[in-house]
Formats: structure tokens, C-alpha cells, sequence
């Protein structure tokens, strides 16, 4: 189905900076090259340019690939700027970033790892 994120296994977002006027050609290409990564896996790569107003996304459906656009009309998306390294990213954070949320929550509840039963 055209641009069903939900098949992905894993989402990636691009921290710093984005030229927005790549197109799929250039955004495959950066993942390829500079993060090292395979864009056909099944996965969702998402790019924000400075603005923070507008995000790609790049994903491969098995006939070819998707991109995504969305702009904001009011606010900014809370984009990790400080490394230039592809982030995986968990489906609660994808929410937290597309609700203008940063995805690192200092007082979300973390998940536990299986403890002894009393």
C-alpha cells in the first residue's frame, strides 16, 4: 500500500541538518553513503531541515520508494540537532517528535526488564 509506515521494522531520524531540497535520489543516496546503511531494509528514514518545520520521509516499499512530506503551518518539530548520525528511534518517540514533542522525555515511564516474581 502507498506509504504505509506501519510495515517498517525500524525507524531512523537523520539528527542535524537536512538539505530539504533533496529528492529520493539524494536522500538514498545519504543513507547509503554517509550513514552506511542498506535503504532497502524496511525502515522509515526521516530528514528535517533548519527550519524544523518540515520533515521527509524515505521508505522502500518492494516496487520502490516512498517520500513523505509534511510541513507544519504553525510550530517547529523538536529535531536532535547535535549529531550527524542516524538515531533508531522507537514508535512511542515517533509520536512524541510528530506530536512537537523532543524524542528523549526526561519523565516518561522507561520500560523494565523482567525482574525475579516474588
Amino acid at each position: 500500500m502507498l506509504g504505509d509506515i506501519t510495515v517498517v521494522d525500524q525507524i531512523y531520524i537523520a539528527c542535524g541538518y537536512t538539505d530539504m531540497r533533496k529528492s529520493i535520489d539524494g536522500l538514498v543516496t545519504l543513507v547509503h553513503e554517509h550513514f552506511n546503511m542498506d535503504p532497502f531494509e524496511p525502515a522509515l528514514f526521516l530528514f528535517c531541515g533548519r527550519k524544523a518545520d518540515r520533515i521527509k520521509a524515505l521508505m522502500w516499499e518492494n516496487d520502490g520508494f516512498v517520500l513523505l512530506y509534511k510541513r507544519l503551518e504553525s510550530g517547529k518539530f523538536q529535531w536532535p540537532r547535535t549529531e550527524d548520525e542516524l538515531q533508531p528511534i522507537t514508535w512511542q518517540q515517533f509520536r512524541w517528535l510528530m506530536e512537537g514533542l523532543q524524542v528523549e522525555q526526561k519523565y516518561s515511564i522507561k520500560p523494565a526488564q523482567k525482574g525475579a516474581v516474588y
